[in-house]
């Protein structure tokens, strides 16, 4: 078994760019692991009764992640399956607290890939500092995701219930 340095698996926390598919892998994993789920996107809206976008553009982008790291900080969770917002890598203190509560997976979708499942980016919340183009904003967030996993899964070619078991599978030896 896969177990970060605190020797026990609290929890399970799903990075990974927008498109990676964070929310469609994590209830399924959590139905694995018989956790709960959690996605923090949705915390951060229902927290102020408006969409990630709407957020994002009354807020503007700093205080939006400032909201976003202060949802991460708040977490104090057992037992669940956390998928996290795809700028969550921004804040190092919320991954660094998920670091503590968690093991931290990556799902990593090749550029294509995501391109091509993420079509609406007016519209979903998307944190881009730089303004960038998505094939940018990948290459800039690709390092961070790297850098914070304790477990990277290759996406290539597989379904969400495909990745969901690897990663059962990764976290159990097998």
């Amino acid at each position: 078994m896969i177990l970060p340095e605190n020797n026990h698996l609290l929890n399970i926390a799903l990075i990974g760019m927008a498109g990676a598919g964070k929310s469609t892998v994590g209830p399924l994993l959590a139905d694995h692991m018989q956790y709960h789920f959690v996605d923090t996107d949705d915390l951060i809206a229902d927290s102020r009764a408006n969409s990630l976008q709407q957020l994002l553009d009354t807020l503007g982008q700093e205080q939006f992640q400032a909201l976003e790291e202060q949802t991460l900080l708040a977490l104090n969770l057992k037992s669940h399956v956390i998928a996290t917002g795809g700028s969550a890598v921004y804040s190092r203190p919320g991954m660094k607290h998920l670091q503590e509560i968690a093991l931290v997976v990556w799902l990593d979708v090749e550029l294509p890939d995501l391109e091509a499942r993420v079509d609406n980016l007016d519209s979903r919340g998307l944190v881009n500092p730089n303004g960038t183009g998505f094939a940018a904003l990948y290459r800039q967030r690709f390092d961070m995701y790297r850098e914070y996993a304790d477990v990277r899964i290759d996406c290539t070619g597989k379904g969400p219930k495909e990745i969901a078991r690897e990663i059962v599978e990764k976290i159990r030896g097998a």
